[in-house]
C-alpha cells in the first residue's frame, strides 16, 4: 500500500480502475463454470449494481463536490453540483442514442443508437460498455481530486470508490458472458467480450484524473458530472431491466439495497 500511495493521482487511477476491469473480467469468467444464469440470480445483480452506483454517486462525488465548491469560496456550491450532475446525464443521454447497443432479452429490432449491421452479441456487449464509462469516470476523478489536495478529497475514499465498483463489477461481468454462451458464442469468445466490457474504465479513469489536475476549478463539475452520469445508467439501465419481470421485482429491490449499505459502508468508514 505505501508503494501504491507514493504514486501520482493519475498512476492510481490506472491501477485502480485496472482492477475494476479486472474484477468485470473475473466475473465474466463465470461462463466456464456455469451454462446459464438464473433470472433472479441476473435480477439481484442488477440491483446490487444500482444500489452501489446510486451510493457512489452521493457519498463519493456529490458530498465532496458540494464541499469543495464550498472550501473555494463559493457562495452557491449548489450550482457546481448542479450544473455538473446535469451535464453528466445528458453525456450520457447522447452516448445512448449514438452507441448502437442492446439490452439483454430483447430482440435485434429493438437495438438502440444508431443503425448498423453488427452482431447481436457486440451489440449486447456495448450495452454494459455504455454502463462502465461514468464508472472508470468518477474512480478517475475521485483519484484526481487529491492532487487538489482538499479535505474532502482523500486517498482512502478513491480506495472505497475503486472497490465499491469493482465489487458491482463482478456480477456485471457474469450478466455479460453469461447470456453470450446463450447466444451461441464458445465460452472463450463469450469470455473474452465480457472481460472486453470493462476496458473502458482504465481509458475512463486516465480521462478523468488527468482533466481534473489540469484544469483544477471545474473538480466540482467533473465530481458531480460523474454522479450524473452514474445516476442516467441506473434509471435509464439498471433499474429497468432489474424490474422487467414483476414476479421477481422484490429480488432486484433487496439487491438494490444492498448494494448502496455495502458502498455507504466502504465509503463512510474507509473514506
Amino acid at each position: 500500500m505505501s508503494y501504491f500511495t507514493s504514486l501520482s493521482p493519475i498512476a492510481q487511477a490506472a491501477i485502480a480502475t485496472c482492477f475494476t476491469w479486472l474484477m468485470t473480467a473475473l466475473g465474466a469468467s463465470m461462463v466456464f463454470f456455469f451454462k446459464n444464469i438464473n433470472k433472479k440470480v441476473l435480477n439481484a445483480m442488477l440491483g446490487f449494481a444500482a444500489g452501489v452506483m446510486i451510493a457512489a454517486s452521493f457519498w463519493s462525488l456529490l458530498a465532496p463536490a458540494l464541499e469543495m465548491a464550498e472550501n473555494a469560496g463559493n457562495k452557491t456550491p449548489w450550482i457546481p453540483a448542479a450544473v455538473g450532475f446535469l451535464c453528466g446525464g445528458a453525456f450520457l443521454f447522447l452516448v445512448d442514442k449514438i452507441l448502437p447497443h442492446l439490452h439483454q432479452g430483447e430482440p435485434i429490432e429493438h437495438a438502440e443508437g444508431i443503425s448498423t449491421s453488427w452482431q447481436r452479441s457486440i451489440l449486447l456487449v456495448l450495452a454494459i460498455t455504455l454502463h462502465n464509462i461514468p464508472e472508470g469516470l468518477a474512480v478517475g476523478v475521485a483519484f484526481g481530486a487529491i492532487a487538489a489536495n482538499l479535505p474532502s478529497a482523500s486517498e482512502a475514499g478513491a480506495i472505497a470508490l475503486a472497490l465499491g465498483i469493482g465489487l458491482q463489477n463482478f456480477p456485471e461481468g457474469a450478466a455479460v458472458s453469461i447470456p453470450l454462451r446463450r447466444e451461441r458464442l464458445s465460452r472463450a469468445k463469450s469470455f473474452w467480450y465480457g472481460q472486453l466490457s470493462g476496458i473502458v474504465e482504465p481509458i475512463a479513469g486516465v480521462i478523468g484524473a488527468l482533466l481534473v489536475i489540469i484544469m483544477r476549478p471545474i473538480l466540482p463539475y467533473a465530481l458531480a458530472f460523474a454522479a450524473g452520469a452514474m445516476i442516467y445508467v441506473v434509471v435509464e439501465e439498471l433499474v429497468p431491466e432489474g424490474q422487467s419481470e414483476a414476479a421477481h421485482s422484490d429480488i432486484a429491490t433487496l439487491g438494490t439495497m444492498l448494494g448502496f449499505t455495502v458502498m455507504m459502508v466502504l465509503d463512510v468508514a474507509l473514506g
